[in-house]
């Protein structure tokens, strides 16, 4: 296992192998809290050395600020200090994101994941300044979310470039799929990079990248992790095997028509693991689609 004393550096501020947690519900569709400190706990042994929690995969919008935090809070207690936390904040709302900040600190977390602010789709100077504002108001480092797919709002490379110079913003989790505009961040500031695209690992820690927060860790963290640790032991070709063999997998769960969430805790149900339902408006893989996730996934551990 890669624990978070061999990875946690100012270049890799929350760690290397960051999986973005489900959050685990009973059947009922209740928090469950004991679900989430063994989900939490299995992903730790497995090599995964920071956790993201309440972030998309992690179904942030539909759950409730006391549900966050008290969230924050089990899996501190079960994974104790031995890997970061990273908890989302992120709302259409600053002032809401400001207080979910604080929360977060309060109940345990080592940094702030804060997206773009969804809908209202400001401009950019209004984005810096709500970025500015959120990392101002709050003691924690901040990683800002990169996903205009579900936001409709970019965060400009030169937005982040100016950004960076925060002592408090120290991370970007991109899913951008500009990899010109990642460089272009990357060869001017020292602002720690994370895939947030599984697909994208590899070629993302070639440009110089921190790591990944992974959803497809969720199902394979041993693997996620194995890849960058063939990539830091210099066995780029090991690597890029790895990397190429989690390709079908990484489709079924990310790219196949369903959200990441849903694929995730359609697997751990199958292995057994805590995850539970989905809350609404998300609904649970139909019968056909889990069947085809559980042979693409057993097919790959197979192989």
């Amino acid at each position: 296992m890669t624990n978070a004393g061999d990875t946690t550096s100012p270049s890799r501020p929350f760690g290397r192998t960051l999986c973005a947690m489900v959050t685990p519900f009973t059947d009922a569709g209740a928090l469950d809290l004991d679900g989430a400190r063994r989900l939490a706990a299995h992903l730790v042994a497995e090599g995964c050395d920071g956790l993201v929690l309440n972030g998309t995969t992690g179904e942030s919008p539909t759950t409730l600020d006391a549900e966050k935090a008290e969230l924050i809070a089990a899996v501190r207690e079960a994974v104790g200090e031995r890997v970061p936390l990273v908890a989302g904040v992120g709302t259409a709302d600053t002032l809401h994101t400001v207080e979910l900040a604080r929360a977060a600190q309060k109940a345990g977390a080592d940094g702030a994941l804060v997206v773009s602010p969804y809908y209202s789709r400001p401009p950019q100077d209004a984005l810096e300044a709500h970025f500015l504002e959120v990392a101002d108001a709050g003691g924690l480092p901040v990683m800002l979310y990169d996903i205009p797919g579900r936001t409709g709002t970019r965060i400009e490379p030169e937005t982040l470039i100016r950004l960076a110079a925060h002592p408090r913003i120290v991370a970007v989790k991109d899913c951008s799929y500009d990899f010109l505009g990642a460089q272009k961040v990357l060869a001017r500031t020292d602002l720690a990079y994370y895939a947030g695209c599984d697909e994208h690992i590899l070629a993302l820690c070639a440009v110089g990248a921190a790591g990944c927060v992974s959803t497809v860790a969720n199902a394979v963290p041993a693997h996620v992790a194995a890849i960058l640790d063939a990539f830091d032991a210099g066995d780029t070709a090991r690597a890029r095997g790895l990397q190429l063999r989690a390709t079908r997998l990484i489709e079924a769960m990310t790219a196949a028509g369903l959200p990441g969430t849903v694929t995730s805790k359609a697997l751990l149900g199958a292995l057994g693991l805590p995850a539970g339902p989905v809350r609404a408006p998300l609904r649970p893989a139909g019968r056909e689609a889990a069947d085809g996730l559980r042979a693409v996934y057993e097919e790959f551990v197979a192989a």
